[in-house]
């Protein structure tokens, strides 16, 4: 089963308030897992992002695509880092979830479909 996990926070506000040591460990931490689920072979592809602040908003509107600054969420945190995982069972993908919450207050999990639903949804 194919999960994504996804790693909340700010990069920039960390970088300013954070124990240069806890910042240490966590870039530490952060190299072990990806080899670990790399060697275990349940690392699909993972990737750290820039800052919020440099996120870009590219917007249908009446009048036309604007483009604005800033993530989407009108948050101070936004979208860090994420892992694509291929593992047995949810109950793995917690597990890693688990481990990786030491370093962000949010992680959130969700599962990767394998294909578009087979039912158009209900008709308003």
């Amino acid at each position: 089963m194919k999960y994504m996990i996804m790693m909340f926070g700010s990069a920039e506000g960390m970088m300013e308030t954070a124990d240069p040591a806890w910042i240490q460990e966590m870039i530490g931490f952060m190299i072990q897992i990806d080899k670990d689920l790399t060697e275990s072979g349940e690392m699909v592809f993972n990737a750290g992002l820039a800052d919020g602040s440099t996120a870009k908003l590219v917007k249908q509107t009446p009048n036309g695509v604007i483009t604005t600054d800033g993530p989407y969420a009108e948050s101070k945190e936004s979208l860090v880092g994420y892992w694509v995982v291929d593992v047995a069972s949810e109950e793995r993908a917690v597990e890693i979830c688990s481990s990786i919450v030491k370093y962000a207050q949010v992680v959130e999990l969700r599962e990767v479909q394998q294909a578009p639903p087979q039912e158009a949804p209900p008709e308003v």
